[in-house]
């Protein structure tokens, strides 16, 4: 039986890593996503001259965790992260913490010495045993490789089954942790491994690997009716199938005539003519007491998890309602501990069990009538709006973005920003966004990766701190392909905590939570080979927008005043949901 060409069999290592890299493949992964290091040489080689892998090497562990991460995002199927032994493992840990709680499909893979070195001050050697804790669904450390026909189908069983858990039903990280003795590279035995390699028939050994078939969760019939004063309300969900997704929240709406409370980080939103009832000021109305108190509901339908609006949890929690929270993940996802019952089920079974609402009731179009005002008065107050205001920022993308365009958003202020103005509309933008940990880390890398390969360029929105954060992303210029252009609202320090209580406590307000910059961009920007653009107004962001470059990586700058954005959002947002009384 002839050997596939992408079988190595040079020596030990060299055909152990091929026979796991060709099993990945035929389970359906298709990039790796590599860092630097000696004791993954063989490993390294074996994904970097596979012909159907994508081997992207990226310098700097962290930002290749968010760059993977990324692409898991971007692609939907899972991508392999590997790097050497030690502490290189080490920068991985935020990226797999937010593929963790974001449920992406991430196979992380460290080098690692085998078990003599270990515990005796060998160099770059550390304890990579469970080193991701609970953060990973499986973790499993491969035997050192040896010559032996039954060590190689439990490899290859091992392998299928560590891609099985990263894909299927509950997607996110695993760990693969693989030692290797020397010699590390490709240099031939004198024919040992090749001998061995010939005595197994590599066409039959292949042929045989399990299929992946998600795993079907269990039903259960949640009571929700169109006579009870009831809102869904939709997190920051980033579906795998957003066609499915929009059509059946659609579908659950109009079987059940209740409002949906949409965050601006879930699809929803730009999709809006398929779903009836989207409210996207619910941030505003809330904050009107009157309001809030005539549209408590009774009921809670949660699709995914919460939104980020901290008034709208906190409306929640004081309503005390009923809450049916449905989740396809099985650790708990209700952050706000109410009366919440969590539910294990697909959104088209749950929209497929739910009766047809026969007319508009009184509380569907009060939330409708709250929601025109406050949707006429912020469009207007922001539309008139002449100085360089951060959330105008987002509203604009949200109005001028091409049709489709992948927006990934940065934590802090842009998610919030987005959140608070982002207008419902039908062009199909794709947002993205860090909120399983909310976390800034690898901010650029993960947008980085969201945009690699991909058919449109997309956008990043970013603060600066956020950016800074995560220069390092930049290395990745020279094998990004794709287009990406950052939308950096830079007001020279963290917005987010000039709303909040430590704002008023200066000293140390300043230097230890607002923590000012004053990083030329510019000069950053032609350091790493990148295009920069200051906008100087609004029509000037407007037209950068309007059409984004296909290739390459730009930078657009806008220069806004911290303190003073942040006094302009408690005025407007205050003035706006006081006069909905």
């Amino acid at each position: 039986m002839p050997v596939p060409f992408t079988i190595d069999p040079r020596n030990t290592n060299s055909l152990w890593s091929s026979v796991i890299v060709e099993t990945m493949v035929r389970a359906g992964v298709r990039q790796a996503v590599i860092s630097p290091g000696s004791r993954s040489t063989p490993l390294a080689i074996a994904f970097a001259r596979h012909p159907r892998i994508e081997a992207i090497p990226v310098l700097d562990e962290r930002s290749a965790g968010f760059f993977a991460l990324g692409l898991g995002k971007q692609r939907l199927q899972p991508i392999v992260l590997l790097c050497t032994s030690g502490t290189a493992a080490a920068n991985y840990f935020p990226a797999i913490i937010e593929a963790h709680e974001s449920g992406v499909p991430l196979i992380v893979m460290t080098a690692d010495r085998p078990a003599e070195m270990r515990a005796s001050a060998s160099g770059q050697t550390i304890d990579q045993q469970k080193l991701y804790g609970s953060y990973v669904s499986f973790q499993h450390e491969f035997a050192v490789p040896e010559l032996n026909a039954g060590l190689f189908r439990y490899l290859r069983q091992m392998t299928v089954h560590a891609v099985s858990r990263a894909a299927t039903a509950n997607p996110g990280p695993v760990h693969l942790n693989v030692p290797f003795r020397d010699p590390l590279p490709p240099v031939a035995d004198g024919g040992v491994a090749e001998r061995f390699s010939a005595t197994i028939a590599w066409d039959t050994f292949f042929a045989r690997l399990e299929s992946l078939s998600p795993v079907t969760p269990h039903s259960v019939h949640p009571i929700l009716t169109p006579e009870v004063h009831g809102v869904i309300v939709i997190g920051a969900a980033q579906p795998w199938d957003i066609e499915e997704f929009v059509e059946t929240v659609g579908e659950i709406a109009r079987r059940l005539g209740w409002p949906v409370l949409a965050e601006a980080l879930c699809p929803v939103r730009n999709h809006a003519s398929r779903v009836p009832n989207v409210v996207s000021t619910y941030d505003l109305i809330l904050r009107n007491d009157t309001a809030a108190e005539r549209l408590k509901p009774e009921v809670v339908l949660c699709l995914g998890g919460w939104p980020t609006s901290k008034v709208l949890r906190e409306w929640i929690t004081e309503s005390d309602p009923i809450i049916w929270l449905i989740s396809d993940r099985p650790d708990n996802r209700d952050g706000l501990h109410g009366r919440t019952h969590t539910v294990a089920m697909p959104l088209p079974a749950l929209a497929e069990s739910l009766s047809r609402a026969i007319e508009v009731n009184g509380y569907e179009r009060l939330w409708a009538e709250y929601e025109r005002a406050a949707r006429v008065a912020l469009d207007t107050r922001l539309q008139l709006e002449t100085a360089m205001f951060e959330p105008k920022v987002s509203w604009l993308l949200g109005r001028n973005l091409p049709a489709e365009t992948t927006l990934f958003i940065a934590n802090s202020m842009p998610a919030r920003d987005v959140d608070y103005v982002w207008p419902p509309g039908d062009l199909g933008v794709r947002p993205l966004c860090n909120r399983g940990a909310n976390g800034i880390d690898g901010t650029l890398s993960t947008a980085l990766g969201a945009a690699h390969g991909a058919v449109r360029p997309a956008v990043l929105l970013t603060g600066d701190l956020a950016l800074l954060h995560d220069t390092n992303g930049f290395l990745l210029r020279s094998k990004f392909k794709g287009g990406l252009t950052i939308v950096l609202i830079n007001n020279h320090g963290g917005g987010i905590f000039e709303h909040l209580p430590v704002s008023q406590f200066e000293p140390p307000f300043e230097d230890f939570f607002a923590t000012p910059q004053e990083a030329n961009f510019s000069q950053l920007a032609i350091a790493y080979g990148v295009e920069y653009v200051l906008v100087r107004d609004w029509a000037d962001l407007e037209h950068l927008i309007h059409v984004l470059p296909a290739r390459g990586i730009r930078l657009l700058e806008i220069r806004t005043d911290r303190k003073n954005d942040a006094a302009m959002r408690k005025q407007l947002f205050g003035q706006i949901s006081a006069d909905l009384a």
